[in-house]
């Protein structure tokens, strides 16, 4: 079953046209020894290993916490070293080189290597790179050296890349002429950063779900998780946020004009939870009072100490995960903020651990709007961001585009360097109700192989090398590896508006419009 399941992706990655830049010749007949080559050390990059990998009849890399195994059949020089000691990363070499570099980051707490990214677009002819962010996922307490820290924040991924620049050079002969980085959830702050800090790194990133303010996003979902467990009788379970989740998008799901099981923009929507609060005898399909109140202090704006406003709150039908807090954000402050494996969570204090977690981890954030020089070389950026997220919500993000375009000259201009598209009914990084394949990080399959039109990789590469803008893209839904629901995804502040009589599960009865909604959000940045 699991050889069956590996071919069949295999064939869906096969190679399709990768012409929009000149190949670089394939290395010669000795390619093998030209790879073995490579190991070895300069500076503070040691290559441990440089082996030739000629499938047979494909190539699985060792499947990694959380990372999703695809079948290579491309023959490729596989390169694994460490920089400054403690910084690993891989580079696959491709012998049929389209000239470019793919960056794969990686999401959460990183510790692990992003093959699914580096499997699929190795088949499309990138050279692939990817870091463990500069410590491996079973290191105990890693968040309390401060190297690793900062390298996790972001010198790991700009170190690893100017290396891979290097041994492709060397490999193949000439420089890299385009290098592109696609991530999402911590990939996608990652490439934030790149963006930010490394504006030579990179000609376009792509940025999936980047939690921009990761430390806020942090508390809020610490925060919230503490007080359920402060407060049993309130703590939310699976089927309540499923039954919010329902309730809303029965409710707001014609707004755009349409009844298709989708909330196109939350922004538009009012919902009144009072609605879900149990009557009388009533024991099912709705919510006791105690939940009632935690769903509604969950979904309002979280308040500091004295009351004011932290952060915007959630978007109408936005769930959050159920149970404890995940370890990762135990680990931010027992470890990377107060160093004390016995840290006290019930003593944690919203603006203070925040304010603390900014000092200890000064880059952790990736809201910096300051972005000249990434706009002055004619780099490209795309981010792409679920509506229903519930790990790094989708209010963050807007406000991150919106004060980007506030900085540097208003949407108008901003659109020519950097687009936000939202996709509706879409969770983190995949899943929900919605299209959620469209060449993002992790997406697999890649819908179409290099079309930009339904690619997010393709479409940015192609925004870079031809300066050609994406006016949209279009999604897929295909669970089951037969046609199904498709969806047009539109440029910030566009939604998709459809066209009456045409079928609501086809991505061409839908046309992008300025929506008045996300028009007045730009408009009071």
């Amino acid at each position: 079953m699991i050889l069956a399941i590996l071919t069949l992706l295999a064939a869906q990655l096969a190679p399709s046209d990768t012409s929009a830049a000149a190949p670089a010749a394939a290395p010669a007949d000795r390619w093998q020894d030209e790879c073995s080559a490579l190991a070895g050390r300069r500076g503070e990059v040691e290559v441990s290993s440089a082996t030739p990998v000629v499938p047979d009849p494909f190539f699985v890399a060792n499947p990694e916490a959380g990372i999703r195994a695809v079948p290579v059949r491309d023959v490729f020089c596989r390169v694994a070293g460490r920089i400054e000691g403690n910084i690993g990363f891989e580079l696959w070499l491709p012998r049929s080189w389209n000239g470019r570099l793919l960056g794969a980051g990686v999401g959460g707490p990183a510790g692990v290597y992003n093959y699914t990214d580096m499997a699929a677009r190795l088949s499309q002819g990138f050279a692939t790179v990817t870091t463990d962010g500069g410590h491996k996922a079973a290191d105990a307490r890693w968040m309390a050296d401060a190297k690793a820290r900062v390298d996790y924040e972001h010198r790991a991924v700009h170190l690893a890349t100017v290396a891979a620049k290097a041994l492709a050079n060397r490999y193949y002969g000439q420089s890299v002429l385009h290098a592109y980085f696609t991530g999402c959830s911590g990939g996608g702050r990652q490439a934030l950063k790149e963006m930010e800090n490394y504006p030579d790194d990179y000609d376009g990133v792509l940025a999936g779900a980047p939690g921009p303010y990761m430390p806020l996003q942090s508390v809020r979902m610490l925060w919230f998780a503490l007080e359920q467990q402060r407060t049993p009788q309130g703590s939310l379970r699976e089927e309540d946020w499923a039954l919010y989740e329902a309730s809303v998008t029965r409710t707001c799901d014609a707004n755009d004009g349409v009844r298709d099981r989708i909330v196109e923009n939350p922004a538009a929507c009012q919902f009144d939870t009072a609605k879900l609060l149990c009557k009388p005898g009533e024991i099912g399909g709705c919510l006791t009072a105690p939940r009632l109140a935690m769903l509604d202090a969950i979904i309002a704006p979280m308040p500091d100490e004295q009351g004011a406003p932290m952060d915007g709150g959630l978007f109408p039908g936005v769930r959050t995960r159920p149970g404890p807090p995940s370890p990762l954000l135990r680990a931010m402050w027992a470890d990377g903020v107060y160093d004390d494996p016995d840290w006290d969570a019930m003593r944690f204090s919203r603006s203070g651990d925040l304010a603390k977690a900014n000092a200890a981890m000064p880059e952790l954030r990736a809201d910096r709007t300051a972005i000249g020089p990434f706009i002055a070389r004619g780099n490209k950026a795309i981010i792409y961001q679920g509506w229903q997220d519930p790990s790094t919500n989708a209010g963050p993000t807007i406000d991150f585009y919106r004060a980007l375009a506030r900085d540097n000259g208003g949407i108008g201009p901003l659109s020519d360097t950097v687009r936000l598209f939202m996709v509706p009914g879409m969770y983190h990084c995949r899943g929900g109700s919605g299209a959620d394949i469209f060449g993002g990080s992790g997406q697999l399959p890649i819908a179409a192989g290099a079309d930009p039109t339904r690619d997010m990789l393709w479409a940015l590469i192609r925004w870079v090398e031809e300066g050609r803008k994406p006016e949209s893209i279009v999604a897929a839904r295909d669970p089951d590896g037969t046609p199904g629901l498709t969806r047009r995804l539109c440029p910030f502040p566009q939604s998709a508006r459809h066209r009456s009589g045409a079928s609501t599960d086809d991505a061409e009865s839908f046309a992008c419009a300025e929506d008045p909604v996300l028009r007045a959000m730009l408009d009071n940045s």
